[in-house]
């Protein structure tokens, strides 16, 4: 997955509600969407971070290599600067980003 870009805030925002519910006119359902890519967003960068931190893992730790693995905290303190995968998902979706359908809506 690439990361995100710099043009979505790394901290919660006030958004307008009716903006939400425009795209399904229903603002649960809207909120259901945003969870669910939420949650694809968040699985994806933990598998991304798990596979880059286990490029350095041993299978015997000492006291030194715990102290010296700087390129480890360094990874981690990237995802953690990263949006937040909720802030993701609402940008994504208010931007038209996200494919999403109904199957009941589409039966009648």
């Amino acid at each position: 997955m690439n990361t995100p870009k710099n043009t979505i805030p790394t901290s919660t925002i006030t958004r307008d509600v009716r903006q939400l519910d425009e795209k399904t006119d229903n603002i649960y359902e809207s909120l259901v969407i945003i969870a669910k890519r939420a949650n694809q967003i968040s699985n994806n960068l933990k598998e991304e971070l798990n596979g880059k931190l286990s490029e350095f893992a041993s299978s015997n730790d000492n006291l030194e290599e715990i102290f010296e693995n700087r390129e480890q905290i360094e990874i981690s303190k990237h995802y953690e600067r990263l949006p937040k995968p909720t802030l993701i998902a609402v940008d994504e979706f208010l931007n038209d980003k996200v494919y999403f359908r109904n199957p009941s809506k589409e039966q009648g």
